[in-house]
């Protein structure tokens, strides 16, 4: 006899905005793909809108949005902005743009809470393992992983948003003047933005739809979301988090309602999470982490900073700083699956 499917549960938000779309609205689909992945794009619309204009309009302007997005901050393309500066020179500044600025700023924020499970400085490492865009062969030596450890870590880099100032490293001290904000390499450091980019690049199209006047949308870009207002039938942007291949667990379903969710694990493709504070190959036994935020950016650091640190460290962090998060681990054929307090509040009866 066939075991029985579990019920799924109902994860809801603490509050829900009054704002409804027209029940006759249409909803406009749009799809691409970016960074290695695709993206999809849901919104309301007047039934009596001109939805090909519209679908050509939008489409041009969320293509546009992206690339810009990874001509800054890819590290895939070598004339990315990030890859000039992981070229430049010791005491270099790089002037950064807005998205790449809003990008750091959280990066090197999320990098100190969680104590350098999250590192946006990490693409040495990253290069190391053949993770990045350099293929290697075999896995890295002890000197080559102790190599790459030194010039890896976000403790030496300096973000500057004064119009003077000056930073000290391990290295050298250096000085500039200039407006707007920028980063020092302080020589042979590289970076490694894909645990919090993709994130960022959701939110920046949910922000060009509701600036557009669809305030009622959902974005997703390679599994990581982010959802706004309601759909016309009067339903919340339902959202499954994954199940990762070899467990089994009931459905979770999300009303991704203000909210963004993001999915860190190995169970996509294969074990590829590196703990920056050893530069080794995680052995936490989580295979999926995944955090509920009001921004994707965040969702998706978070979500990685909690792979890294295990279920027990991991969950206390979400705890400490009011996560919604759920940790899955497969250990020998085995499946735990954690809530943090905040999921768990969230889940209707």
């Amino acid at each position: 006899m066939s075991r029985p499917l579990p019920a799924t549960r109902i994860a809801l938000p603490a509050t829900i905005a009054p704002a409804m779309p027209d029940p006759s609205d249409i909803v406009i689909a749009l799809r691409g793909e970016t960074m290695g992945t695709t993206w999809h794009a849901q919104f309301a619309a007047p039934r009596d809108c001109d939805a090909a204009a519209i679908h050509r309009a939008i489409h041009r302007a969320i293509v546009s949005r992206l690339a810009g997005i990874v001509a800054a901050m890819s590290h895939w393309a070598p004339t990315s902005l990030l890859s000039r500066f992981n070229l430049a020179a010791a005491g270099t500044w790089t002037a950064l743009p807005t998205d790449f600025a809003r990008v750091m700023v959280r990066a090197l924020a999320v990098a100190e809470t969680t104590g350098g499970a999250f590192d946006p400085a990490i693409g040495r490492l990253v290069d190391a393992w053949g993770f990045g865009p350099i293929p290697v062969e075999g896995l890295p030596s002890k000197p080559q992983i102790e190599a790459a450890m030194a010039r890896s870590g976000w403790r030496h880099l300096a973000l500057s948003t004064s119009t003077t100032s000056t930073s000290t490293t391990s290295t050298s001290t250096t000085s500039r003047s200039a407006t707007g904000t920028h980063l020092l390499q302080p020589g042979g450091i590289a970076l490694d933005l894909s645990g919090i980019a993709k994130g960022y690049a959701v939110d920046a199209v949910a922000a060009l739809l509701e600036a557009a006047g669809f305030v009622h949308h959902l974005v997703e870009i390679g599994g990581e979301l982010v959802g706004a207002g309601m759909r016309p039938d009067g339903d919340p942007w339902w959202v499954d988090l994954e199940t990762p291949t070899g467990t089994i667990l009931p459905p979770l379903r999300l009303a991704l309602h203000g909210m963004a969710v993001a999915t860190s694990g190995d169970y996509r493709r294969g074990a590829h999470t590196l703990d920056p504070r050893t530069g080794r190959a995680i052995d936490t036994g989580i295979v999926s982490a995944s955090v509920i935020h009001r921004t994707a950016m965040d969702a998706d650091a978070w979500a990685t900073a909690l792979t890294v640190l295990g279920p027990v460290a991991g969950l206390e962090l979400a705890r400490e700083h009011g996560l919604a998060a759920r940790l899955v681990t497969l250990v020998d054929g085995d499946t735990c699956e954690y809530l943090s307090p905040r999921l768990a509040a969230m889940l209707s009866d």
